[in-house]
């Protein structure tokens, strides 16, 4: 194997601009892999967060008459206990109702929530812009465009008509700012004792909320948690309710897919062809060296071992030059706010793999022009040469 390498090695630095080239090639594939690859998962992630990132993923809710869950304590102990993929779980006790402030009427929805267990899905506290969080029963929390529409400010009282046609009054501790307008508008933050007290619910809530560990393993855990509840729970994932989105994503996997490997295919044509090009090059010194009694197979290993450190140089390049571009994308491509379009995403398997792939390709398509040196007839080489 010494011999062999060596003699390769030696042809790779007698034709130093060929093999800049090839492996500047390589280096150029595999960088536009990692770099496509790292920006779509990015995206994927990106959308994610924005889209669901802040919501729950699985929820649970009552098909019976009155549309609550009784002995919910029971369900959230159960899930902690038996499903390790739930990472978030709360119970959640919601009803409309209605408020006036200055002759003007606002629709409002009454959230009452359990904030420790919620904080992994809702992110409240880390959006809350100004007071504190509810402690007390009767206090609420309102959203900061709720806030610009009506003047409240926090200590202030506000006399809520809710669903049972009682008049409860609510006093605001906090505003917080979800950065969703319409959430903002009309989402009203309470405890849930507070809710249940406000709607009549007695022990009950109208749902409980979970993120999982992996989102797009959502229906599966949803399939698994459903085995284990009432019959008349009815339980939702999120891929189930957002079909389109769930199909944009796997399009843009496919798409990802399919420009990696279009650019494996013009990788390994190109390395095929140039190494077919240095056999008729170097098939005087072929001839010369079967002559001098090296062997078929050792031959076929020089150009084997061409591709290999072709695509090991390649691969480093690659890698460099990939990840470079994705860091200069997240330089200029920004948002108004100064944060980058995409967040840039590092996944050192997909890197690894990338690299990786590349060298195997070189030396496939090295395989081609080793085969043909192999075939060499020293005799005919050196009589036209």
């Amino acid at each position: 194997m010494k011999l062999p390498f060596s003699i390769a090695l030696r042809f790779l630095k007698s034709s130093p601009g060929q093999t800049l080239l090839i492996a500047l090639g390589i280096g150029i594939g595999v960088s536009v892999q990692i770099f496509i690859g790292s920006l779509i998962q990015g995206l994927q992630l990106d959308l994610v967060d924005t889209t669901i990132g802040s919501q729950p993923q699985i929820t649970l809710s009552s098909t019976a008459d009155d549309a609550l869950i009784d002995g919910y304590d029971t369900i959230l102990t159960d899930l902690k206990a038996n499903q390790a993929d739930v990472l978030h779980v709360s119970a959640v006790a919601d009803g409309p109702a209605l408020f006036t402030k200055d002759t003007e009427n606002y629709s409002i929805l009454v959230r009452g929530l359990m904030f420790d267990a919620s904080e992994g899905i809702y992110k409240v506290e880390q959006n809350l812009v100004d007071g504190t969080m509810p402690k007390a029963n009767g206090e609420v929390l309102i959203g900061r465009d709720l806030q610009d529409d009506t003047g409240l400010q926090i200590g202030d009282s506000i006399d809520v008509l809710a669903g049972s046609g009682d008049m409860n009054t609510l006093t605001i501790s906090g505003v917080f700012d979800l950065k969703v307008s319409n959430l903002n508008r009309s989402w009203v933050l309470a405890t849930v004792a507070t809710a249940q007290d406000l709607f009549g619910y007695d022990d009950k809530v109208t749902g409980i909320e979970m993120q999982v560990t992996d989102v797009f393993a959502a229906d599966t855990i949803a399939a698994a948690i459903a085995d284990g509840v009432a019959a008349d729970i009815s339980v939702e994932n999120w891929k189930d309710q957002n079909a389109a989105l769930l199909s944009g994503l796997n399009g843009q996997s496919v798409s990802s897919l399919m420009i990696q490997v279009f650019v494996l295919v013009s990788v390994l044509l190109g390395i095929a062809s140039v190494l077919a090009i240095t056999v008729v090059q170097k098939s005087r010194q072929i001839g010369i060296l079967k002559a001098m009694g090296i062997q078929d197979k050792t031959a076929s290993r020089i150009f084997l071992l061409q591709g290999l450190m072709l695509g090991v140089i390649g691969a480093i390049a690659g890698v460099a030059l990939g990840l470079g571009l994705a860091y200069a994308f997240t330089k200029f491509a920004l948002n108004p706010d100064g944060t980058p379009v995409v967040a840039l995403f590092i996944d050192p398997a997909f890197i690894a793999l990338s690299a990786g792939i590349a060298v195997v390709v070189s030396a496939l398509a090295a395989m081609i022009p080793a085969r043909k040196s192999s075939r060499l007839n020293p005799i005919e080489v050196i009589r036209n040469g």
